[in-house]
């Protein structure tokens, strides 16, 4: 069911959104709601929405006739909002706006889908609609509290499905279903329209199939939402990944004792296999101290941040605490100990772990770390709730509270057939790049999609953009390549080599005389026909251009280049007037081979 398959099915005639909508609702009908769904968009009501795509001009519809589900903590108008409990039920008359963008888009919803009750679990049990399982074991746990919203997806029943993700819910089902699992930066994805977990926390997440459909959502589902106090649009810079475009990056591992499996026997190797693959992929591991980001796990639940679930819902648990799951009931009562101050103080704590955190990205481009230590089968769960819970998100929980952005990625399958799968952590608004990453380590593996037998291999990549998210492309052709001088300039912002190559035939290359350290010109004469010039493409985040540029002195300055391939990117011009008393250098093609005839 990826998006590319079937938009291949609706452009070759092969089958129309109304069918695929049509054997939808008959699967769903002959297996039943539960435990997977807990409402329906009306057969009726999506065959009609199918129909009338089919009539529009649906070009522009990137998410052309594609079936999608919810989670039921997510408005959609005219269907009740449960949040996993049937007595808090109220019926919206509006659907949440990342809802409506994904319709806008041209997606078809199909319905709403079964959960943690009030988001609060990572099991997928604590619900009275039926218990979840993984896809590939009905003895396992499928991951919460976005369960159904994993399975709908995992069992080939939609395309994709949103679900939320506060403490690791969008992450830790993708894992136990052999998912990529999106957990966009807070309020990239707004978050109006969503029963609240943890208001300041909560996200909005993304399962899919394959890296290159979960970001076709992201873009169509994206936006700033002037009506939700915490939705909020990258500023000038923020999630630059020029290591996306590199041949290396940096990826941090957390030293041998701090990784924690739980007893588990197997998951131990498949990470270090993982580790393995994105070294093959150009990565180096950088060992890292994660017991900071651990202590800031331990506040979401062990600290004051639980009196926000209890905020969600106070009314509702004060009169209808009997119609709760008991766990549910006991984790949100819980917030009662917890005063202001204990809030003051637990924000203090924050800060000063995200100071200690931040040092890290110093060193490191990306964090990788399990998605979660273990898989549990239900009866585990049911034996021990809270305390295994809390296993699940022993790498999850600190993204949020740090601001971080995630990817869960599938890497492999347990010799006992469950898979396995790691998480692709790195500062906010760099959604993009992670997503470009986990798709590349995703095929480094022989896998399927989801259950199914459909060949990852089959399906698109996941392009890299140029430039890179938040970064812009600088051509250098003299004292700033790699070893020379002033390559510190672009080292010191962050600047990452992308290529090098060759300018267009059309450009004349001078040594200029009196420049310290000794630089080149660089003139384009058009009509000129010459061996082209090496040059090295750096990618700069976008927030250090200025200072860049204002560092670069009379007579050079930065101008638009083309290169060999006829891409255009920003780089090193000088005066023409400055090369009146130059040496002409154009014949040996590059500044180093100009500096080995001056040894």
């Amino acid at each position: 069911m990826d998006i590319t398959s079937l938009h291949k099915l609706y452009t070759s005639g092969t089958s129309t959104p109304e069918a695929i909508i049509n054997a939808i609702y008959d699967r769903i009908d002959a297996e039943g709601l539960c435990p997977v769904w807990i409402a329906l968009v009306p057969r009726e009501q999506a065959i009609q929405r199918a129909k009338t795509l089919q009539a529009a001009d649906y070009e522009h519809l990137p998410l052309y006739g594609i079936p999608f589900a919810v989670k039921d903590n997510i408005d959609v108008a005219g269907i009740p909002t449960t949040a996993g409990c049937a007595e808090f039920a109220y019926t919206p008359t509006e659907s949440a706006p990342v809802v409506s963008r994904l319709e806008a888009a041209g997606a078809i919803l199909i319905g709403k889908t079964n959960m943690d009750q009030f988001a609060t679990g990572l099991v997928g049990t604590r619900t009275p609609y039926g218990i979840c399982s993984s896809v590939f074991d009905k003895n396992y746990i499928s991951g919460g509290s976005s369960a159904g919203s994993a399975v709908a997806v995992a069992n080939g029943t939609v395309s994709f499905s949103l679900g939320t993700d506060t403490a690791g819910s969008g992450r830790v089902p993708a894992m136990f279903n052999n998912l990529i699992g999106l957990k966009p930066t807070r309020g990239v994805l707004s978050a109006r329209g969503v029963v609240p977990a943890c208001r300041t926390l909560d996200c909005v997440s993304i399962f899919a199939e394959t890296s290159f459909d979960a970001s076709l959502v992201l873009a169509a589902a994206h936006g700033l939402d002037e009506q939700d106090a915490y939705s909020r649009t990258p500023y000038i810079g923020a999630g630059a990944a020029p290591w996306i475009a590199s041949q290396t990056f940096r990826f941090g591992v957390p030293s041998p004792s701090s990784l924690e499996f739980f007893d588990d026997t197997h998951n131990p190797a498949l990470y270090q296999a993982a580790v393995e693959k994105l070294t093959a992929l150009g990565g180096e591991a950088v060992e890292i101290d994660i017991v900071p980001f651990l202590e800031t796990a331990r506040l979401l639940y062990q600290g004051p941040w639980v009196a926000e679930r209890y905020a969600a819902i106070a009314p509702f648990i004060e009169k209808h605490k009997d119609t709760m799951d008991p766990t549910v009931a006991k984790i949100i009562e819980g917030a009662k100990q917890y005063s202001a101050v204990d809030m003051f103080n637990a924000t203090y704590k924050l800060e000063e772990l995200r100071r200690r955190t931040s040092s890290v990205w110093k060193s490191i481009d990306l964090m990788v770390l399990p998605t979660a230590p273990r898989t549990y089968t239900i009866a585990e769960i049911e034996a021990t709730p809270i305390e295994r819970n809390s296993h699940l998100g022993y790498y999850t929980n600190f993204v949020n509270l740090l601001d971080l952005s995630a990817v869960a990625v599938p890497t492999g399958f347990r010799p006992d057939g469950l898979p396995f799968g790691v998480s692709l952590i790195a500062p906010a608004f760099e959604d993009v790049a992670l997503l470009t990453l986990a798709d590349r380590l995703h095929r480094s593996y022989p896998t399927t999609l989801g259950v199914s037998q459909t060949k990852l291999a089959d399906t698109p990549p996941l392009s890299m953009t140029t430039p890179p998210p938040g970064c812009l492309l600088m051509a250098v052709v003299g004292a700033h390549l790699s070893g020379q001088p002033l390559n510190w300039q672009l080292t010191q912002r962050n600047g990452r080599l992308v290529r090098t190559c060759r300018t267009h035939s059309e450009y004349k290359f001078y040594a200029l005389r009196g420049t310290v350290p000794p630089k080149p010109g660089l003139v384009r004469v058009p009509g000129f026909e010459g061996p082209g010039i090496e040059v090295e493409v750096w990618a700069l985040p976008e927030d250090t251009v200025a200072s860049f540029v204002d560092g670069v002195p009379q007579p050079l300055s930065i101008g638009t280049l083309r290169l060999e391939d006829g891409t255009l990117v920003k780089g090193f011009l000088v005066e023409p007037a400055a090369v009146e008393d130059a040496v002409e250098i154009t014949s040996l093609g590059g500044w180093r081979k100009y500096l080995q005839t001056l040894k």
